[in-house]
């Protein structure tokens, strides 16, 4: 029998970057895609997020990559939010999304980046913690 554990740490955002994720909403966002990955056998490890972003700590299998995840999570979340008018405006996500491997060593760090994210961004905007992320200077205290 296969074992397979690839971490990945993706980041996906809202069409335009539109702040379309308040505390309310997106806790229920993310208690919707916490379900609807565990219905798609999706190992969703944390998620959390800020008013026009998400972040997830997922582990694939050995069936899954990180399109077909994306496209499952991001097409039926934003269906469902729309379905349940959560919006004022049609929801939609932006096409692009970042995904990054995990090594099995910065996964605590990673899982407590991921929690800290509203505390995170009174610091930072997302096009900087992008850019950092990008940059590949995920480093301790840097973003």
């Amino acid at each position: 029998m296969s074992y397979i554990k690839i971490w990945l740490h993706f980041v996906w955002t809202t069409k335009n970057r539109i702040h379309f994720l308040d505390d309310e909403i997106r806790n229920e966002i993310i208690y919707h895609i916490k379900e609807y990955s565990s219905l798609k056998s999706i190992h969703l490890d944390h998620i959390n997020g800020y008013y026009d972003h998400l972040h997830a700590l997922i582990s694939l299998n050995q069936n899954q990559n990180t399109s077909d995840i994306m496209k499952l999570i991001k097409g039926e979340s934003s269906f469902w939010i729309n379905k349940n008018k959560l919006t004022k405006m049609k929801f939609e996500w932006q096409d692009d999304y970042y995904a990054v491997s995990v090594g099995i060593s910065q996964i605590a760090r990673v899982r407590k980046y991921i929690q800290n994210q509203v505390y995170h961004h009174l610091k930072i905007t997302l096009q900087r913690e992008l850019n950092y992320l990008m940059d590949n200077t995920f480093k301790r205290n840097q973003v």
